[in-house]
């Protein structure tokens, strides 16, 4: 499973591949229900990914999220590709 890491201020997070994908989504400003159009999920299987997004972050809210989305390398152009599909 490829993860990645970000360094976030309290400390560095790893991310699976899917939390990735979410997040980048998250931070393209998508709702829950177009995340899960996208991923070709159930809105409960995204929330569950971002419940688990915030306990290994320690962030709170949606804008703490965008902004952790933010600071997140481009995906690979076929993960976007992909996820647009």
């Amino acid at each position: 499973m490829r993860t990645s890491t970000v360094q976030h201020p309290a400390a560095t997070v790893e991310f699976s591949r899917r939390e990735l994908q979410v997040l980048h989504l998250v931070g393209e400003g998508a709702s829950y229900a177009m995340i899960a159009r996208r991923l070709g999920l159930s809105p409960h299987t995204v929330d569950t990914y971002l419940r688990r997004i915030r306990a290994k972050s320690g962030v709170t809210s949606q804008v703490q999220l965008a902004l952790l989305a933010s600071r997140l390398p481009a995906p690979p152009a076929h993960a976007s590709a992909a996820a647009a599909a």
